[in-house]
């Protein structure tokens, strides 16, 4: 008896930081861990180039991106949801 289902797919949570490319915005990860030998908090950054297909998020945003089949020689991820809007220049330079 076999099932349909595909797996889970990945989900990973990161700000834009990039929304030049059209269609396509970059993310970026940001995990904290423990140095396995002297404790120390490292942070590692991770870039991801992810399909966002009507071109809603923009930089600052935090968006949830899942795991897709590969769209292009770098996308390999889909923007799901934008869970916070990001600050935009033009509010930024108002604001001051």
């Amino acid at each position: 008896m076999e099932s349909n289902n595909r797996g889970t797919r990945k989900e990973r949570v990161g700000v834009v930081t990039s929304d030049s490319m059209t269609k396509t915005v970059v993310v970026e990860l940001v995990t904290r861990k423990l140095h396995p030998k002297y404790g120390k908090v490292m942070t590692q950054k991770k870039k991801l180039y992810a399909h966002d297909e009507k071109e809603e998020s923009s930089v600052g945003d935090v968006v949830k991106v899942v795991e897709t089949r590969p769209l292009s020689r770098l996308k390999r991820w889909r923007v799901v949801e934008i869970v916070t809007r990001g600050k935009s220049l033009v509010d930024a330079v108002d604001g001051m």
